[in-house]
C-alpha cells in the first residue's frame, strides 16, 4: 500500500495524497487522495515566476470570477478547476477534484473490453472518430446523436464562460475535454494553462488537429516576432468548431485527399496551416475525402455525400461554413462560443426521434421538408408531424416578431419556461423553478394535444379561449397559441406536416 503524504497547501488547508503516482500526463504526475475524491498534480519541470503567478490567479481570482458569480455552482460539473497550490519534494503542484464517475468507461471496448480501457477516462478521441466508434467501442458507450448535440452544447457553454472572463484555454482538444455521450455530459480539464492575453502567454501551442491555421503557419517564427500567432480566444474558436464538427460527424473537417508536398511533415504543415481547406468546401472540391482510400470502419461517415455537414441542421450548418470557409484565413470570421451555444440550443429543439428502433443514432434534425427522413438510417417519418414556429412579443401590445426558432413535437416533448419567454435562456443562470417543464405534448388516438401544466397565460388565439392549467388544447394546422402575455412572452404558430 502506498505511503500517505500529508502537507499544507498554500492556503493553509491540509492535503493528503498517496506517495506513489498513479497516472501521468504530458506535464504532470498524478497522485490520488486516500479517499479517491481528489488528486494532487505535480509539474515535472520547475515553473518560472510567470507560471507561478498564473497558478495563483487561476486558483484564486479567476476561480472566483467563475464560481462565485450568479450560476457559479453550475460550472462545478463542467470544469475540473484547480483548487489549491501545493509543494512537495521541490515540485509545485495543484489539487483538483476527481472526474465524475460517468467520465470513466463503464463497459470499455468490444469483445469483453479487449483493449482494457474499462475504468479509464473517456477521452474524446474515442467518440470523435468513426473508426474508433465502430471498430473498438462497446455500443453501450456510444450514446445517441441527440446526446452528442448536448455534449457540444455543454462544451460551447463552458468555452463561452471562459471567454467572457477574458480567458482562453489555449489547448482545446479531445485530450482536454472529457465526454460522456451515454449521458450527454462534458467536462473541460487541464485548466492550469489558461491564457490571459497581454498577461499570461500560452505554455503550449495546442494539440495537432485543433491548432488554428495561423498558429501552424507561423510556428517557425520566433515567439517574439510580431507575425508569430499564439493561442488566444480566436484560436480557441477554431478548436471549438473542429470539436463540434468531429463530435457530430466523426471525421476531421480539414483532412481530405489533397496532397500539398511530397514531404509528409511539410504536407501536414500546409494542410493544417496556410493551405487549410474544408473537406466540404462549396467552391473547391480538391480536398474532398476519397472514399476509395478510407477504411471500411470509417464509412459511411467519411462519405461527405452521404453524411454532409448540412445534416446538422439550419442553425449549425452556416456556422460550419463560416468556421471552415472564411474563418480559416480570417479569425474574426469565426463563430464565437456564444454563437455555437445559441445554435445548439435551437438545434436541440429541432431534434426528432427516429422511428427505427435499431437506428444507431436514434435522433436527427428535422430537415424542413414535407417528407422528413432520418439521414442516418433512411427511415421516413410516418404520421402527422406538428412543427411550432416561435414568435416573441414586442413593446407594442398584440404585435409579435418571428425568431427563426422552431420546436418539433413528439410524444412527451416538453415546454419549458425558456420556450414561453424570450427573456430566459437555458443556461447556468436558471433557477430550480425555471428548470421545471410547464407543459408537454401527447398523441392520443391520432390527435396531438398540448397539456398545460404551469402556463397561466396559455391562450388559444384561433378559438379565442383560455386554456387553464390542467387543461389541454388540440394541436392543429394554423393554430396560434399565446404562451405568455408578459414582455418577451412568446406566441407559436403551428404547421402540420401531413401523414404519408
Amino acid at each position: 500500500m502506498s505511503r500517505i503524504i500529508r502537507l499544507r497547501a498554500q492556503d493553509g488547508s491540509q492535503v493528503e495524497f498517496e506517495q506513489e503516482a498513479r497516472g501521468a500526463g504530458g506535464l504532470k504526475d498524478c497522485h490520488f487522495s486516500p479517499d479517491g475524491q481528489e488528486v494532487a498534480l505535480f509539474f515535472r519541470s520547475p515553473l518560472d515566476q510567470n507560471g507561478l503567478n498564473r497558478l495563483q490567479n487561476i486558483v484564486h481570482d479567476y476561480r472566483k470570477r467563475i464560481f462565485e458569480q450568479e450560476g457559479g455552482d453550475y460550472w462545478k460539473n463542467v470544469y475540473c478547476w484547480p483548487q489549491r497550490i501545493v509543494e512537495w519534494g521541490g515540485r509545485v503542484g495543484i489539487t483538483a477534484p476527481v472526474y465524475a464517475k460517468h467520465f470513466f468507461f463503464e463497459h470499455g471496448s468490444k469483445n469483453r473490453d479487449v483493449l482494457g480501457i474499462k475504468g479509464r477516462e473517456k477521452e474524446g478521441k474515442w467518440f470523435a472518430s468513426a473508426n474508433n466508434r465502430s471498430k473498438f467501442l462497446d455500443p453501450r458507450e456510444l450514446g445517441t446523436w441527440a446526446n452528442h448535440v448536448r455534449v457540444c452544447l455543454l462544451i460551447s457553454r463552458a468555452v463561452r464562460r471562459l471567454h467572457m472572463a477574458g480567458l482562453a484555454h489555449s489547448d482545446l482538444s479531445y485530450k482536454n475535454v472529457l465526454v460522456d455521450p451515454a449521458g450527454g455530459n462534458a467536462c473541460i480539464i487541464d485548466i492550469d494553462g489558461l491564457v490571459v492575453p497581454g498577461k499570461y502567454p500560452p505554455d503550449v501551442v495546442g494539440t495537432p488537429d485543433f491548432i488554428a491555421p495561423e498558429v501552424v503557419a507561423s510556428a517557425g517564427l520566433d515567439r517574439r516576432d510580431p507575425k508569430r500567432k499564439l493561442p488566444s480566444i480566436a484560436t480557441d474558436c477554431h478548436a471549438l468548431a473542429v470539436l463540434i464538427y468531429m463530435y457530430l460527424l466523426y471525421r476531421h473537417p480539414l483532412r481530405g485527399q489533397r496532397v500539398h508536398d511530397a514531404d509528409p511533415m511539410r504536407d501536414e504543415e500546409l494542410a493544417m496551416g496556410e493551405r487549410a481547406l474544408f473537406v466540404e468546401d462549396a467552391n473547391d472540391r480538391s480536398n474532398r475525402i476519397n472514399v476509395q482510400q478510407v477504411r471500411p470502419s470509417e464509412l459511411p461517415w467519411a462519405d461527405t455525400n452521404l453524411r454532409p455537414y448540412t445534416l446538422a441542421g439550419p442553425y449549425l450548418a452556416p456556422l460550419f461554413a463560416r468556421a471552415f470557409g472564411p474563418g480559416l484565413r480570417d479569425p474574426s470570421q469565426r463563430p464565437g462560443a456564444m454563437e455555437w451555444e445559441e445554435a445548439l440550443i435551437k438545434t436541440v429543439d429541432l431534434l426528432q426521434p427516429c422511428a427505427n428502433p435499431v437506428c444507431e443514432q436514434k435522433w436527427y434534425v428535422f430537415d424542413n421538408t414535407t417528407r422528413p427522413r432520418c439521414p442516418f438510417c433512411g427511415t421516413e417519418y410516418t404520421g402527422t408531424l406538428p412543427v411550432l414556429n416561435l414568435y416573441y412579443s414586442t413593446h407594442q401590445a398584440g404585435q409579435y416578431r418571428p425568431e427563426n426558432h422552431r420546436l418539433m413535437v413528439y410524444t412527451n416533448q416538453s415546454l419549458f419556461p425558456w420556450h414561453i419567454s424570450r427573456n430566459l435562456s437555458p443556461n447556468e443562470k436558471l433557477t430550480p423553478e425555471q428548470k421545471k417543464r410547464v407543459g408537454y405534448f401527447v398523441l392520443h388516438q391520432g390527435t396531438w394535444f398540448l397539456v398545460n401544466e404551469n402556463m397561466p397565460d396559455l391562450f388559444d388565439h384561433s378559438a379565442k379561449v383560455a386554456v387553464p392549467i390542467g387543461g389541454k388544447v388540440e394541436i392543429r394546422e394554423d393554430l396560434q397559441l399565446m404562451l405568455s402575455k408578459q414582455q418577451g412572452g412568446r406566441l407559436v404558430h403551428v404547421q402540420v406536416v401531413p401523414a404519408l
